[in-house]
């Protein structure tokens, strides 16, 4: 009798370690952040300073933020692009594998793609429709396979791009 009850006190203790780990976890890493869409959430880590900045001085600060732009528009994809990012991201900064130059990844240009044609869907239209009288677009551009930043290249982020562009830019703090 006396072991299984020894049992259950390193049980209950090794529960008890883990929960503190995990909340303290949560806390440190500010997870409950990225529910929400404060821009400020994104530069919890400081690989994101830049892009928080060239943001806060382009002309989408008052119109769109990070999750207006970065995830899908409401229901369960925009909470799941949220945990797949958030997964990845973790990963990246804890083994420390990210790149200098910050790049989007594949599914994430295509939502920021798709926002910025949701966002601007009366100008896209415009531009397609009128693209042979207008300007001289490429069969991509006509059907609206070219992305918006392939001429809009410093919107949001300007033309910073790297951590090392701005060395300094330690900043702002959530």
């Amino acid at each position: 009798m006396g072991g299984k009850r020894a049992l259950g006190a390193i049980a209950l203790c090794a529960f008890v370690v883990a929960a503190g780990l995990f909340v303290y976890t949560i806390k440190a890493s500010k997870a409950i952040d990225y529910f929400g869409s404060d821009p400020k959430a994104c530069i919890n880590c400081h690989v994101m300073n830049i892009s928080y900045a060239t943001w806060e001085h382009s002309a989408h600060k008052d119109a769109a933020t990070c999750v207006d732009c970065h995830l899908p528009r409401g229901g369960i994809g925009k909470y799941i692009a949220k945990a797949r990012d958030g997964f990845n991201h973790a990963k990246a900064f804890t083994f420390d594998s990210f790149d200098q130059a910050i790049v989007i990844s594949e599914d994430g240009a295509k939502r920021v793609q798709a926002n910025c044609v949701g966002c601007h869907a009366a100008i896209s239209a415009t531009i397609v429709k009128d693209s042979e009288l207008n300007a001289r677009f490429d069969e991509h551009a006509a059907n609206g396979d070219r992305p918006c930043w392939s001429c809009h290249r410093e919107t949001p982020h300007g033309a910073v791009r790297a951590l090392s562009a701005a060395p300094n830019n330690l900043g702002v703090r959530f």
